[in-house]
């Protein structure tokens, strides 16, 4: 199964298993990882916003226009930043570095 790493705002590394097909917020709540995710995954918040390792930012689609509208409000904005209801695991995603917002990010 793939998996990916969440760091948490304490600094704690957290690698998990991600299953194909869930979101970033969906895989955070099935690992008790501090990501809210208000809305449910509907683009109407910005409380699942992670930042992503540079690298893996590459990787993914663009943002459609709403993502770009709802990170206009997140916490902690960064060049990186997504919001996590809009990331789907796929093969590709293997290995996927995300940051919660408020993190020391360890790439910069």
């Amino acid at each position: 199964m793939p998996k990916m790493t969440f760091i948490e705002k304490n600094g704690n590394v957290l690698e998990v298993e991600a299953p194909l097909g869930l979101s970033v917020m969906e895989i955070s709540h099935k690992h008790g990882v501090d990501i809210e995710g208000a809305c449910g995954g509907c683009l109407a918040c910005a409380t699942c916003h992670v930042v992503l390792r540079p690298d893996w930012y590459e990787k993914l689609n663009e943002k459609k226009e709403e993502e770009e509208d709802m990170l206009d409000l997140a916490f902690d904005l960064k060049k990186t930043s997504r919001l996590g209801c809009q990331i789907l695991m796929t093969e590709e995603l293997d290995g996927l570095v995300v940051a919660l917002p408020g993190a020391k990010l360890p790439w910069e």
